[in-house]
C-alpha cells in the first residue's frame, strides 16, 4: 500500500514517474483523477448539490429591503407675502426631496406540496448524477484495460516479428552466399529478399500499431505529447488465460445488482414518477402570506427626518390565495409530458438491460472461444516451429527450395499470431466478464 501511494505521488509530480512503465492500476488511478469526462461528471454532481440547496431555500420566507429617492422641481410656486396689511403675491422655484423605505416579506404557506416534492426529486437527480460519474469511471477502466491488453499483445507480436526478421535476414545472407557459389539461382535470392522486406515491414507495422495504441491510452489519461509512456504488464500465464470463466447467466445476474447504468435507469423511473406527481399538483391552489413595513420623509416638511419617519410609519400583512382556472394548458401539458417521460424511462431501463445482456454474452463467447483457440494454437505453434526448423536446416544444406522455406515461415507466423491473439483475447474477456460482476481487473 505504501509503495502504491508513493508511486501515485510521483505520478502526480510528473516527469520522474512518467519515465517509468505504468501498471494497469497506475493507469486506472490516474485516469479517475485526471480524465476530463470524469471531472465534468463530478462537476455535474456539485451542480446538483447547489440546486438542492436552492430548492430547500424555497421553503423559507423571502425578505427584501426597498428604498426610493426622488427630487421634485416646481418652478412657479406662488408665495403670499403681507406688507402692512396689503397682500403681495410672488412666485419662486422650489426643489424638494422625497425618500421612502420599506421591508417586504413573502412566504408560500402551501402550494400543493410542490416545494417538498422538488427537494425529493432533486435528491433523486443527485443520486443519478453520482451513478453517472461511477459509470464513467467504470467505462474508463474498461477502455484502459482493452488498450492495455492491446499494447501487451502488440509488444509480444513485435518480438515474434523481430525473431522472424532475424531468421529472414539469415536466410537472405545464406542465399546470397550460395548464389555466389553457383548453388542458388538469382530468382530464388530475389524471393528471399522479398521475404526479408516483408519481415521488415511486419516489424515496422508492429511498431506503428504499438505507438498508436499508446497514443490512445495516453489520450484517456490526458497525458500530453511530450510525456514518455510505456506499460509494465507481465506476460500472462496459462493459469490466467485458462482460468474458469463465469457463466453468462451468473455474470448478468450480478451485473444487474451492481452496474451503475442499471441503478441509474431504475432511479430515472422513480424520478419520472415524481415529476408526474409534481405536475398533477399544479392544479392545486397556492396560499401565501406577505407583510411589509415602510415609511417616507420629504424635505418640504418642517418636521425633522426622524419625526417624519415615525409619523409616516406604516405596516401591513395579508394572505394570498391563487386558484388556477385557465392557464393556457400549461398544467395539462406538464402532466402529459411527465407521462411520456415515464414511458421513456421504462424503455430506457429495458434497453440498458438488453445492452448489458448482449455485452456480457459477447464477452463470455469471446472468453470461451479464446481459451479453446489458445489450446489448439499452442499445439500448432510447436509443430510449425519444429517443421520450420527442419526446413531451414535443410535449406541451409541445399536440400529444400526457397518456396518450401517461405511456406514454412508463413505457417509459423500464422500460428504465432493466432496463439497470441487467442491468448490475449481470452485474458481480456475473462477479466472484463469478472469486471461486470463487480470484481477488479487484474492483468
Amino acid at each position: 500500500m505504501k509503495a502504491r501511494i508513493l508511486s501515485l505521488l510521483l505520478l502526480c509530480a510528473g516527469t520522474a514517474f512518467a519515465q517509468q512503465p505504468w501498471t494497469l492500476q497506475d493507469c486506472i488511478d490516474y485516469a479517475q483523477q485526471h480524465n476530463i469526462q470524469v471531472q465534468k461528471n463530478r462537476i455535474s454532481e456539485q451542480r446538483g448539490e447547489v440546486t438542492l440547496w436552492q430548492d430547500k431555500g424555497a421553503l423559507f420566507p423571502s425578505l427584501s429591503f426597498t428604498t426610493g429617492h426622488s427630487v421634485g422641481y416646481r418652478p412657479f410656486t406662488e408665495v403670499l407675502n403681507v406688507v402692512q396689511g396689503d397682500q403681495v403675491t410672488s412666485t419662486r422655484s422650489n426643489v424638494t426631496y422625497q425618500g421612502n423605505y420599506g421591508l417586504n416579506a413573502n412566504v408560500t404557506l402551501w402550494n400543493g406540496g410542490i416545494n417538498y416534492k422538488n427537494i425529493q426529486a432533486q435528491k433523486l437527480q443527485n443520486r443519478i448524477a453520482a451513478l453517472t460519474t461511477e459509470q464513467s469511471e467504470l467505462t474508463i477502466q474498461e477502455q484502459i484495460a482493452q488498450l492495455y491488453v492491446q499494447i501487451m499483445y502488440t509488444k509480444e507480436a513485435k518480438k515474434v516479428n523481430e525473431q522472424l526478421l532475424g531468421t529472414a535476414q539469415s536466410q537472405y545472407d545464406r542465399g546470397v552466399e550460395m548464389m555466389k557459389q553457383g548453388q542458388m539461382a538469382r530468382a530464388d535470392v530475389v524471393q528471399l529478399e522479398a521475404q526479408l522486406s516483408s519481415a521488415q515491414y511486419a516489424v515496422v507495422n508492429s511498431e506503428t500499431q504499438l505507438a498508436n495504441y499508446k497514443r490512445q491510452l495516453k489520450a484517456l489519461l490526458e497525458l500530453d505529447l511530450d510525456t514518455a509512456f510505456d506499460v509494465a504488464g507481465n506476460l500472462p500465464t496459462d493459469e490466467q488465460v485458462l482460468a474458469v470463466v463465469p457463466s453468462a447467466q451468473e455474470a448478468y445476474a450480478k451485473a444487474l445488482e451492481t452496474r451503475p447504468e442499471i441503478k441509474s435507469a431504475e432511479l430515472s423511473i422513480e424520478a419520472a414518477d415524481m415529476q408526474l406527481n409534481i405536475a398533477k399538483r399544479g392544479y392545486l391552489p397556492t396560499i401565501g402570506a406577505s407583510a411589509s413595513l415602510g415609511s417616507t420623509q420629504t424635505s418640504g416638511s418642517q418636521k425633522a427626518w426622524g419625526e417624519q419617519m415615525k409619523t409616516n410609519l406604516n405596516m401591513s400583512a395579508g394572505l394570498n390565495l391563487s386558484v388556477p382556472i385557465f392557464d393556457g394548458r400549461r398544467n395539462a401539458s406538464n402532466v402529459k409530458t411527465a407521462k411520456l417521460q415515464q414511458l421513456s424511462s421504462k424503455l430506457d431501463l429495458q434497453d440498458r438491460k438488453n445492452t448489458l445482456s448482449s455485452t456480457i454474452e459477447q464477452y463470455w463467447l469471446n472468453a470461451n472461444s479464446g481459451q479453446q483457440n489458445y489450446i489448439a494454437a499452442k499445439t500448432r505453434v510447436k509443430s510449425q516451429e519444429a517443421s520450420y526448423e527442419l526446413l531451414n536446416e535443410q535449406f541451409q544444406n541445399g536440400l529444400k527450395s526457397t518456396v518450401d522455406v517461405l511456406q514454412g515461415r508463413d505457417n509459423v507466423i500464422s500460428a504465432e499470431q493466432d496463439m497470441l491473439q487467442s491468448k490475449y483475447m481470452a485474458l481480456l474477456n475473462i477479466q472484463l466478464l469478472k469486471f461486470y460482476t463487480g470484481e477488479k481487473i487484474e492483468l
